[in-house]
C-alpha cells in the first residue's frame, strides 16, 4: 500500500488575524491571486431585480427552509444535530450528506445578516450554532449518523481519544469515515465556510472554533495517508473549505492539508472517473465523471493554485475549463448532462474499463434536453469554479459564465415565491415520454435528496458579493444591477459607487460615484458582456475613447471626485442562437436569448392551446419585449408569430413524412429560470427553425 506524509506543523492561529472579507472567499493575500473580493457587507442591493429576489430570500426562504429543518416529520437536518447534542433521545434520520445541507443553509442567513443585521436572523444563528458545537466530539470530528450511533450504543463520543480512530471501524463498517459514501469530508468542507461566512459576519467564534477542530481533526486523519483513506474524499467540498480556512487563519498546515489532499488524490489504485480519481489530477486535462464532484474539485483545485502558483496546476484547469465551456456545457450554463452515463464513453475497447458514471459529464456534444440531468449543485460548482478561474486570469469570459449561471441555471432551481425547488433542471419537458424519470418534472418543497434546495440558497443569498472585485489598479464592475458598494481597495481611502439599473431587462447602467480618494488615480472597470457588440460608454456625458470589445472590460482611469457618473448602454437585442452541429439533438433548431437571459416556451404561451412540437421559429421572427409578471414577480417576455406544422399525433409512429407549415400562430417566451410558475405545461428551450 502506498502512503503519503504530510507536513504537520504547529497551530499559528493569532488573535485578530481575521480578513474580514465575503462569504465566497478571501483572497486579499493569496500570492498568486490577481483580483480579490469585496468585504461581506460591503455591497448590498438596492433595486430592480435582484434587489426583488434579495427581499424574497430574506422574508421567505430562509424562514421557510428553518421550518423544513425544524420540522422533524419532514427532515432530520436538525433534530440530527439535536440527538448527537445530547438534547434528546432518537436515531439518525436522512441522507448522510444532511450535515452539510444545514451548513449551506446557515451560511446563507449569515450572507442575509452580514447585509441586513437583523436580530432574529442572529438570535436563529445562535440557536443552530450552539447545538452544532454541542455535537462535536473533543478531537473535532462531526458527523451526526457516527456520532448518534455512538451515544445509542452507549460510547462517550465526546470524551475518548479518537486521533486514529478514522482507520479503525473498516471492517465492521462503522465509525469515522469506515464508509466512503458518508460524505463526512463533504460536510466538513460546508461546515468550514458556513463557520468563515458566520465569523465575518457577526464576530462570533463558535461556529469558527468548530471548524478549527474539524480542521486540525483532517490534519490527524491524514496524518499518514492511504491510498484506500484517499477514496474518502467524494464530492470534495473541503478542498474549498481548508484553502479558506487558511485564509482566515494563516495556519500553515491547513496549506499543506491542501496541497496534499490532491498528491493523495493520485494514490488511488482502481479509482472512478465518477469520482475523478481513475488516473491523478495532475494527469487530467478535461471534464469527467459526476459533475457536482467534478466542478467542486475544479473549484478547490484552482483555491490551491492562488495560494501555491503550481504551474501544472493552473494549465490543467484551464483545459478543463475550455473543455468544459466548448463542447460540454449547456447554454444555460448547466451541466452534467446524464442522469447515468459510462465512461470513457465508448472509446475504449477494453470491456472491464467502462464505468457507470452517475450524473456525468458525457462525451463531448453530448447534451440531450428532455432526459438532460443538470444538477442544480453542478451548475453552482461550476459558477463557484469560473469564478476562481476570474480570480486567477482576470478572464472576463469566467464571469459571463458566472452571470449565465447565476440567472439560467441556478434562479431556474427555485420557485419565484422562493419555497419550492428543482433538483435536475433539464431544457425540455414533454408529457409524451414513454418513461418516468427519478426526479419530478415540478418544484417540490422538500425532496428526498435535499442537496440542492440549501445550496441554491446560499448561492443567491451571496450574489451580491460577486458584483464587484478589487485589484490593485481599482475596482471591477462584474455583475451589473442596482446596488451600493462601499470599500477600501488596496489599503486606500474609501470608495463608495452607487449603481443604478434595471439589468437584466434593460441594458443601461448608471454608475455614480459617491466618494473617491481625492488625489490619486483609481481605476474602475466596466464588464462588456459577450453577448453586445455595440456598447456604449460615458462619464459624465463625453464619450470613452476606446473599442469595446466583447467578453472584455474597459478600464476608466483617473482621479475621481464625488458625482462623478459612468453610463454603459448594452442594446438588448433578442437573438436567435445555434449549437455546434455536433450537439445532434439540437441540429436545425434555434433557441432565444435577449441580454444574458435565456428564453424558453411554454405550452400555455402557445396562442389556441397548440401543441409544442408543432411550433417552428422563422428565421427571421421579430420579437417584442413586453413586461408583465409572473408570480408577482417582474418579466420581460418576448412576444413574436411563429409558425405551426400541425399534423396528426405521434403515438404510435416513429418515422412520417415532413409536415409542412400551414398557419401562424402567436407564441409568447418567458425567461427560462421562471419556467414552471404557472401550473404544470410542456417547456422547450430549443425549437425547430424555418429558414
Amino acid at each position: 500500500m502506498k502512503t503519503l506524509n504530510i507536513l504537520l506543523l504547529s497551530s499559528v492561529l493569532a488573535a485578530g488575524a481575521y480578513a474580514q472579507t465575503n462569504g465566497l472567499m478571501d483572497t486579499s493575500r493569496s500570492r498568486f491571486a490577481q483580483l480579490t473580493n469585496t468585504g461581506l457587507g460591503s455591497v448590498r442591493w438596492t433595486d430592480g431585480f435582484w434587489g426583488e429576489r434579495f427581499a424574497v430570500l430574506e422574508d421567505t426562504t430562509i424562514l421557510s427552509m428553518w421550518k423544513t429543518w425544524n420540522t422533524p416529520e419532514v427532515s432530520h437536518g436538525f433534530r440530527n444535530f439535536e440527538i448527537a447534542a445530547g438534547v434528546c433521545t432518537g436515531e439518525h434520520w436522512g441522507p448522510p450528506f444532511h450535515d452539510g445541507d444545514v451548513y449551506k443553509w446557515l451560511e446563507g442567513v449569515a450572507a442575509v445578516y452580514a447585509v441586513t443585521k437583523n436580530k432574529e436572523l442572529d438570535k436563529l444563528m445562535d440557536h443552530v450554532a450552539e447545538h452544532i458545537a454541542k455535537a462535536q466530539r473533543e478531537d473535532g470530528y462531526i458527523h451526526t449518523p457516527v456520532i448518534i450511533q455512538e451515544r445509542n450504543s452507549g460510547v462517550d463520543s465526546h470524551r475518548k481519544p479518537q486521533a486514529t480512530e478514522a482507520q479503525t471501524g473498516e471492517e465492521e463498517g462503522k465509525g469515522a469515515f469506515a464508509n466512503r459514501l458518508n460524505f463526512e469530508t463533504y460536510n466538513l468542507g460546508h461546515l468550514m465556510m458556513a463557520a468563515i461566512v458566520h465569523h465575518r459576519a457577526t464576530g462570533k467564534r463558535v461556529l469558527l472554533d468548530a471548524a478549527i477542530r474539524a480542521t486540525d481533526f483532517l490534519c490527524r486523519f491524514y496524518e499518514t495517508a492511504s491510498a484506500e483513506l484517499a477514496r474518502n474524499a467524494i464530492c470534495p467540498s473541503h478542498y474549498m473549505g481548508v484553502v479558506e480556512m487558511y485564509r482566515i487563519t494563516r495556519n500553515p498546515r491547513y496549506i499543506e492539508l491542501a496541497r496534499n489532499l490532491i498528491n493523495i488524490r493520485g494514490m488511488v489504485e482502481n479509482g472512478t472517473d465518477d469520482n475523478q480519481d481513475r488516473i491523478p489530477f495532475r494527469d487530467q486535462k478535461q471534464a469527467m465523471g459526476h459533475a457536482v464532484r467534478a466542478n467542486y474539485l475544479y473549484a478547490g483545485v484552482a483555491d490551491v493554485y492562488a495560494e501555491t502558483g503550481e504551474t501544472l496546476l493552473k494549465e490543467n484547469l484551464e483545459s478543463i475549463r475550455q473543455d468544459i465551456t466548448t463542447r460540454k456545457m449547456y447554454i444555460t450554463g448547466a451541466c452534467g448532462a446524464l442522469y447515468d452515463g459510462t465512461s470513457p464513453d465508448g472509446t475504449s475497447y477494453e470491456p472491464d474499463s467502462i464505468q457507470k458514471v452517475h450524473q456525468s459529464y458525457g462525451r463531448p456534444y453530448q447534451l440531450p434536453n428532455s432526459t438532460a440531468h443538470n444538477e442544480t449543485c453542478a451548475n453552482i460548482g461550476n459558477m463557484l469554479f469560473h469564478w476562481r478561474m476570474f480570480g486567477i486570469s482576470r478572464d472576463a469570459g469566467c464571469v459571463g459564465v458566472v452571470e449565465n449561471c447565476f440567472y439560467n441555471s441556478i434562479l431556474s432551481g427555485i420557485s419565484i415565491d422562493g419555497k419550492k425547488y428543482f433538483y435536475t433542471n433539464p431544457l425540455r419537458i414533454s408529457h409524451h415520454l414513454p418513461y418516468m424519470l427519478r426526479w419530478p418534472k415540478e418544484r417540490m418543497e422538500y425532496i428526498s435528496c435535499f442537496c440542492c434546495p440549501p445550496n441554491t440558497v446560499r448561492t443567491l443569498c451571496e450574489a451580491q458579493n460577486y458584483a464587484y472585485s478589487l485589484s490593485e489598479e481599482g475596482i471591477w464592475c462584474n455583475l451589473y444591477g442596482g446596488s451600493i458598494l462601499e470599500t477600501k481597495p488596496a489599503g486606500g481611502d474609501k470608495v463608495k459607487l452607487i449603481q443604478v439599473s434595471d439589468y437584466p431587462w434593460d441594458g443601461k447602467v448608471e454608475l455614480t460615484v459617491e466618494a473617491a480618494p481625492a488625489k490619486n488615480t483609481l481605476s474602475i472597470f466596466m464588464r462588456i458582456p459577450e453577448w453586445c457588440p455595440n456598447a456604449t460608454l460615458t462619464v459624465n456625458g463625453r464619450p470613452v475613447a476606446q473599442t469595446l470589445t466583447p467578453n472584455t472590460y474597459a478600464e476608466i482611469r483617473r482621479v475621481w471626485k464625488k458625482g462623478d457618473k459612468i453610463e454603459l448602454t448594452l442594446p438588448m437585442e433578442p437573438i436567435l442562437m445555434e449549437s455546434n452541429p455536433l450537439v445532434e439533438e439540437n441540429r436545425n433548431q434555434v433557441a432565444v436569448k435577449r441580454g444574458p437571459l435565456v428564453y424558453c416556451l411554454e405550452s400555455i404561451d402557445i396562442e389556441g392551446g397548440k401543441r409544442i412540437d408543432d411550433v417552428l421559429i422563422p428565421i427571421n421572427i421579430r420579437l417584442t419585449p413586453k413586461k408583465t409578471t409572473i408570480g408577482g414577480s417582474p418579466v420581460v417576455t418576448l412576444e413574436g408569430t411563429a409558425l405551426l406544422a400541425e399534423s396528426n399525433p405521434w403515438e404510435g409512429t416513429l418515422y412520417r413524412p415532413v409536415a409542412q407549415p400551414n398557419r401562424k400562430v402567436n407564441i409568447r417566451l418567458i425567461p427560462y429560470y421562471a419556467w414552471g410558475n404557472r401550473g404544470r405545461a410542456e417547456m422547450t428551450v430549443w425549437m425547430p427553425v424555418s429558414r
